[in-house]
């Protein structure tokens, strides 16, 4: 009776996380705990897009805890079936989460500043240099050419984009490449400012552009129709994430579906970012996470956000110039499709030398073209290499 008691003991301190934890190079799990607990910090703490860096710095904790089975397959379960966290994750692999993001991005979006300055369209496609110079970089460094279209995409600054061009593309790298994105959209407020300042002038940032002219009904609710069937025409690959980016932004438009639109950026939005941001991290585990490989997707993905700012800011000064003197470059560092985030960092370096400044509406526009930009690229990406 003793013996028996005593063996169950020992089977279950066997099984536990701790003792699990100093086993072979299980120490790695924490390592993986840390960087968690970082990222758990930087959101609560610093508020670096904590709706999305939560949710995964914690679905990233939970997977690196040796000996739960929350993002087990089927196939690796005694039981046959797999885990809560796996089960979600099915939402990523298989394309759906990321398109129904867009929508909810598209209800919230007003594409009045894209139509009423039509000349963002090529501040937006500006700015996804970036996208394709990490991708020969990528190529350069030895990954396949759908691991480097997956890696460069991350340079659009688009969470969504990113997760669903990887998933189609590189499964295997999906962690790392959604963890880099997720982490430079949210230090957007650190990384452009400086490539913001570096390439232009203090005369340049304090220009004071004119007021856009008010758009009518009628264009924002042509928009998303005439948008998603030209793009759509020509690239087909891109129809998930534009054709729900633009059916929302139709909700938000037509002015007969409020409740629609209300819920698709609000109520599923919230959803879909826990699920997808805690299943995302749940793939970040110490085993796959803890490569030379993440380490230079880490710097390629960063070398790619940089790109994308400094050529969509030098595209800025040379309309700036075509213009004469009456386009802010730094509108062109919005061209990256973190809305509206990179907008209102173009709003706060312009207003720190002209305090009257107001540059956001302006900003809005590349802002928005980017995110069509971004979904463009990666329907460029699909279409050759799928």
């Amino acid at each position: 009776m003793i013996d028996t008691i005593i063996d169950s003991l020992i089977t279950f301190g066997e099984s536990s996380g701790f003792y699990l934890l100093f086993q072979g190079d299980n120490y790695k799990y924490l390592i993986m705990i840390a960087v968690a607990l970082i990222l758990i910090y930087l959101a609560i703490a610093k508020q670096f897009e904590p709706l999305l860096l939560l949710p995964i710095a914690f679905g990233m904790l939970l997977a690196n805890i040796p000996g739960n089975t929350l993002m087990q397959s089927p196939e690796e379960s005694v039981t046959g079936k797999g885990g809560l966290l796996w089960y979600i994750f099915q939402g990523d692999e298989l394309g759906i989460f990321p398109p129904l993001i867009f929508m909810g991005v598209g209800a919230l979006t007003d594409f009045g500043p894209l139509i009423a300055n039509p000349k963002s369209f090529l501040l937006g496609a500006a700015a996804q240099f970036g996208i394709f110079a990490a991708f020969l970089g990528a190529l350069a460094l030895g990954f396949t050419p759908q691991e480097a279209a997956s890696i460069g995409i991350i340079g659009g600054a688009d969470g969504p984009t990113a997760i669903y061009t990887t998933t189609q593309l590189a499964p295997h790298i999906l962690s790392s490449v959604t963890v880099a994105a997720y982490s430079y959209m949210a230090l957007i407020p650190i990384i452009q400012p400086p490539i913001m300042k570096l390439l232009t002038t203090k005369e340049e940032r304090a220009i004071k552009m004119e007021q856009l002219r008010e758009v009518s009904k009628r264009e924002k609710i042509l928009f998303p129709i005439i948008t998603a069937t030209i793009v759509i025409m020509i690239l087909p690959d891109t129809a998930s994430l534009i054709g729900m980016l633009m059916l929302g932004n139709l909700f938000r438009e037509s002015g007969v579906t409020d409740k629609l639109a209300q819920h698709a950026s609000e109520a599923l939005m919230y959803v879909l970012s826990i699920f997808i941001g805690v299943s995302v991290g749940a793939t970040a585990r110490a085993d796959t996470f803890l490569q030379l490989d993440t380490i230079l997707i880490l710097v390629l993905g960063l070398a790619a956000f940089s790109f994308s700012t400094a050529a969509g800011v030098l595209f800025g000064k040379l309309m700036c110039k075509l213009s004469g003197g009456k386009i802010n470059p730094l509108i062109g560092a919005a061209g990256v499709s973190a809305v509206p985030m990179a907008a209102r960092v173009a709003q706060k370096v312009g207003q720190r030398e002209n305090p009257n400044n107001y540059l956001l509406m302006h900003a809005m526009g590349p802002n928005v073209a980017g995110v069509i930009g971004s979904a463009v690229a990666s329907g460029v990406f699909l279409s050759m290499l799928r």
